[in-house]
C-alpha cells in the first residue's frame, strides 16, 4: 500500500481551516429571522429519508431536508449535552469555555450569542432545556423571553420557569408540546417591527425514553439491524481488530450492549421507545414551519435544527455517547431557508457545532467575535465563491467520576483518516481510513504504511491544543457519588 503522509503545508491548511477568519458584518443585509432546534441524544442518521431505520416516519424532518439541506458530514466538539450546548452557545471548544462535563459550573465570564443578537434589537426567546454549566432553570442572559426546567427534566407534568414565575403542569402534559405551543405563542405575540431569534431546545430525545401518548405502541414489535461491529467483543475477535481494551471491557458496563444502564435491556425495544419519542419532535418541527408558512415567514426565515450529540445503538459494543466513533459524534443538522438557497442539497463538507453561532451572527449581519474559531456554513449551501469548507474536525472528552469507563478523548478527522488519542489510560490509540472502513473496525494504529499519518495527526492535535489555549484540562470541583451509586439515566 502507498504511504501517505502529512506534509508541514498541509499542517498549516488544516490550521487555516478551524482558526476561521472574521466575519465582516453585511451593512446591507437586513437582519435575518432564525430559528435554532435542538434536540438531546439525536444521532444524524435516525430520520426517514436517510433509509437507516425503514421503518422510522419523520415527514417534517423530510420536508426541512427537502426544501433546505442536509449536511450529513456535521460534528459536535464534545459528544456530552453540557459541554455541546456551552460550544453551541459560546462558538467555543470546551477546553476555552471549560463546562468541560455535565456537572462542572459555568465559570461566569462567558457570552452567549444571543446576547450580541439582543444587543443589535432582536427579540430572543429560549424554550426548554438549558443544561449547561449548572443544573437550575433561572433565566440566561441573551434571552428577552425564558422558559426553562432544571437538569434534564422530565418527559410528562412539568414545570417551567416562565420568566422567573415557576407554573407547574399537570394532567399528562407532554413536555415536547408545552414547549412548541409556548414558542409557537411567543412567535405570535412577538414585536412585528423587530427581528426574532427562537431558541427552541427540546428535552427529547434523551434516555430513559418516553414518547407522547399518541405515539405509543407506533412501532411495537419493530427491529433493527444490529451493526456490524455489535458483536466484535462477545468472541475476542476486537484483539484482531486491535481495538482498545477499555471498549471491549465496556461492553458490560452502564454503557455496554451487555448491561444497558445497569439493566438488562433489550436493545431493539430501547430503540422503538427512542423511535417513538422522536415523533413528537418531528410534529413539532412541522408545527414551526406551517406557523412560518402561515404567517409568511416560510421563505425568509432561517430554520436550523441540531442534535447536541449523536448516540450509538450497538456500534463497538457501546450505546449512548462520550466516545468519538462516528455514531456519537456526528448530529442531524438540517438547514431551510428558501431566500438563500433551493432545497434538496446533502453537501458533504465537514462542519461542526463552533459554527453554528458564527453562522447565526452573520445572518443578522453581526461581525465574529475573535474568540470563536468557527465559521459560517451558509457559502457552502449557497456556493459562494471563495467559500473555505472545514478541512477537519477536533474533538475533545474529559473523563468523568461518575462515568470512569470512558477515558479522556482527544481525536481529529479529516475526510479520509480519523485519530483518536487517549489520556490517563494504558491502551492503544486508534487510526481509521474512512473511505475504505465507514464502520471503523479495523484500527490501523499499528500499520507500518500509516506511521506517519498517525504521527502528523497527532501532531496536527497538539498543535491545535496549544494554539487554542488547550494544554491544561480545566479541573473543576464536583459532585461526588459512591461507586455504583448511578442515577437512572434520565436524571443525566
Amino acid at each position: 500500500m502507498k504511504k501517505i503522509a502529512f506534509p508541514i503545508l498541509y499542517l498549516l491548511f488544516l490550521w487555516s481551516g478551524y482558526a476561521g477568519t472574521k466575519t465582516a458584518p453585511d451593512q446591507k443585509k437586513k437582519p435575518r429571522n432564525v430559528i435554532f432546534i435542538l434536540t438531546d441524544d439525536h444521532r444524524y442518521d435516525y430520520m426517514g429519508f436517510t433509509g437507516k431505520v425503514p421503518w422510522l416516519e419523520t415527514p417534517n424532518m423530510d420536508r426541512l431536508a427537502r426544501e433546505g439541506a442536509y449536511l450529513p458530514n456535521a460534528f459536535v466538539t464534545t459528544s456530552l449535552c453540557s459541554p455541546s450546548r456551552a460550544s453551541i452557545l459560546t462558538g467555543q471548544f470546551s477546553h476555552s469555555h471549560t463546562i468541560v462535563d455535565n456537572q462542572a459550573p459555568d465559570p461566569g465570564n462567558l457570552t452567549y450569542f444571543p446576547q450580541y443578537l439582543q444587543k443589535a434589537g432582536y427579540q430572543t426567546g429560549f424554550f426548554g432545556k438549558w443544561h449547561m454549566g449548572d443544573h437550575g432553570d433561572a433565566p440566561q442572559p441573551g434571552f428577552t423571553h425564558w422558559e426553562s426546567f432544571p437538569g434534564q427534566g422530565v418527559y410528562y407534568n412539568p414545570t417551567l420557569n416562565i420568566n422567573g414565575k415557576r407554573i407547574a403542569y399537570k394532567d399528562s402534559t407532554y413536555i415536547t408540546d408545552l414547549l412548541t405551543e409556548h414558542a409557537v405563542k411567543w412567535l405570535d405575540d412577538r414585536d412585528k417591527k423587530k427581528p426574532f431569534f427562537l431558541y427552541l431546545s427540546h428535552k427529547a430525545v434523551h434516555a430513559g425514553f418516553q414518547p407522547a401518548q399518541r405515539h405509543k405502541g407506533k412501532y411495537k414489535g419493530k427491529k433493527i439491524k444490529l451493526p456490524a461491529t455489535y458483536g466484535q467483543t462477545l468472541t475476542g475477535e476486537y484483539r484482531n481488530l486491535k481495538w482498545p481494551q477499555w471498549v471491549a471491557d465496556q461492553r458490560v458496563s452502564w454503557h455496554g450492549v451487555d448491561y444497558m444502564y445497569h439493566d438488562f435491556l433489550d436493545i431493539h425495544s430501547m430503540v422503538v421507545d427512542y423511535c417513538e419519542t422522536l415523533l413528537g419532535v418531528d410534529e413539532s418541527v412541522g408545527t414551526i414551519l406551517e406557523y412560518l408558512k402561515n404567517n409568511g415567514l416560510d421563505e425568509s426565515t432561517l430554520v436550523i435544527y441540531m442534535g447536541d450529540n449523536g448516540f450509538s445503538w450497538g456500534e463497538h459494543g457501546l450505546i449512548d455517547k462520550r466516545h468519538f466513533y462516528e455514531e456519537s459524534v456526528k448530529v442531524p443538522l438540517l438547514v431551510r431557508c428558501p431566500e438563500l438557497f433551493a432545497g434538496g442539497k446533502t453537501p458533504k463538507e465537514m462542519v461542526q457545532n463552533i459554527d453554528i453561532a458564527p453562522t447565526i451572527l452573520a445572518e443578522a449581519g453581526i461581525s465574529k467575535p475573535e474568540n470563536m474559531p468557527g465559521t459560517s456554513f451558509i457559502p457552502i449551501l449557497t456556493g459562494e465563491a471563495g467559500a473555505t469548507p472545514r478541512k477537519e474536525v477536533f474533538y475533545e472528552y474529559y473523563w468523568e467520576y461518575d462515568f470512569p469507563m470512558t477515558p479522556t478523548v482527544f481525536g481529529m478527522r479529516t475526510d479520509q483518516y480519523k485519530y483518536i488519542r487517549y489520556q490517563g489510560i494504558w491502551d492503544r490509540n486508534e487510526l481509521y481510513d474512512l473511505q475504505n472502513d465507514p464502520d471503523e473496525m479495523y484500527n490501523l494504529i499499528a500499520d507500518p504504511d500509516k506511521q506517519e499519518i498517525a504521527k502528523s495527526m497527532s501532531s496536527a492535535i497538539y498543535d491545535w491544543l496549544e494554539n487554542t489555549h488547550g494544554m491544561n484540562i480545566p479541573l473543576k470541583r464536583t459532585v461526588k457519588y459512591r461507586f455504583g451509586d448511578f442515577k437512572h439515566p434520565n436524571e443525566y
